[in-house]
């Protein structure tokens, strides 16, 4: 689940025979390990991600009065933390292997009114939208993986191109295809229950698939040699070709990853709002990148966990819900959003050359022995 920091062997000096036998060590845990207990804490991608969520939690915990920890209140952050997880944990994935994703937000408005066409303005069933929507995504992230490994242009600038070029193509079809940048879709109960409905009326079923995707995730970073190949190859990319991981087929696996993310957050939308809008999911552009940031994830790649993702999505969510219930100008939402990704950069630097810098205790050697 975490990326795996090397640590330091600690070396025992050896007790010369004539020298006495040492007393017995008092109970209770030594200096050294409770150290080295530290420096593992520190070292986890998640720690300054659990300290920003506690914090932000506390902070409108008090200042946003009992409405915010009501039933009501807490839906209203954990639906936006659900979908943002959804299109964050691909993202991740993406860039703990060094690449960049900015096609996400075209992804979601693509995929969900392809969804809305196809079933609703064309009459087809429900599951060949459904398809189709997750085609734009899979389709879209193949295309970009397929640049980026190909022509070794930055990823930031052919997903950034990519953004730009699929939000026309969608506006442009559903004008010709609909006249309208607006369609509507009455999905059917079995589909709206899967994907679009709110439990006891407040929490959204994505909810529930955001969880599936965090242990599936968590298993595939955990558990698999896939998982081992991401974070080799965003640790150093010429060392991973070298060591026979296929760079090329990873990067353009979790380019497609990410584009059914977003798909999938396309269909959850429409379903929830029985229809599409052309310029729906521009905001997850940016805020999935915030969100996985804030996560734990480092900017330069190899490095990263689930956990700290899914504790980057809450504190997004709850800053960004959170400032409703104070009362306050939701202007301060962009300031304190801002502060909160400036210090999660420094702080998850920090703690890490803290932790690296922090290995084994220093040994002397004594000259005769």
């Amino acid at each position: 689940m975490t990326a795996h920091a090397p640590h330091s062997a600690r070396r025992t000096p050896s007790r010369s025979a004539a020298q006495p036998a040492a007393a017995p060590a008092p109970e209770g845990p030594a200096p050294q390990a409770s150290r080295r207990s530290a420096s593992s804490f520190l070292r986890r991608p998640e720690t300054g991600a659990l300290m920003g969520t506690v914090t932000v939690f506390i902070f409108f915990a008090i200042f946003g009065g009992a409405q915010f920890l009501t039933t009501g209140g807490v839906a209203s952050w954990l639906n936006i933390a659900a979908e943002l997880a959804i299109i964050a944990l691909p993202v991740a994935l993406l860039m703990v292997a060094g690449a960049f994703d900015l096609s996400v937000g075209s992804v979601v408005a693509g995929s969900s009114v392809t969804l809305a066409v196809v079933s609703g303005t064309y009459g087809m069933p429900i599951i060949v939208g459904i398809l189709a929507a997750l085609a734009v995504g899979a389709i879209t992230g193949f295309v970009n993986g397929f640049i980026v490994v190909r022509t070794s242009v930055h990823s930031f600038i052919v997903t950034l191109a990519t953004q730009f070029a699929l939000a026309g193509l969608t506006l442009g079809l559903a004008r010709v295809l609909t006249g309208s940048t607006s369609v509507s879709l009455s999905p059917d109960p079995f589909w709206k229950s899967a994907f679009g409905t709110l439990i006891n009326g407040q929490f959204e079923v994505a909810i529930f698939w955001a969880i599936g995707i965090a242990l599936v995730v968590a298993w595939v970073l955990q558990m698999t040699k896939f998982g081992n190949w991401i974070f080799a190859t965003g640790g150093d990319n010429l060392s991973a070709r070298a060591a026979g991981i296929p760079v090329a087929k990873v990067k353009i696996s979790l380019f497609v990853a990410s584009g059914l993310g977003a798909a999938l957050v396309g269909i959850i939308q429409t379903m929830l709002y029985n229809g599409a809008q052309t310029g729906t999911g521009q905001s997850f552009v940016f805020n999935s990148i915030v969100a996985v940031v804030v996560g734990g994830v480092l900017l330069t790649g190899g490095y990263g966990s689930v956990i700290g993702v899914m504790l980057g999505c809450l504190t997004f969510a709850i800053v960004n819900q959170g400032i409703y219930y104070t009362g306050w100008n939701s202007d301060w939402a962009a300031l304190i959003l801002g502060i909160l990704l400036l210090a999660a950069v420094l702080m998850n630097n920090t703690f890490r050359k803290l932790a690296l810098s922090s290995g084994a205790p220093k040994t002397t050697t004594r000259k005769g022995h």
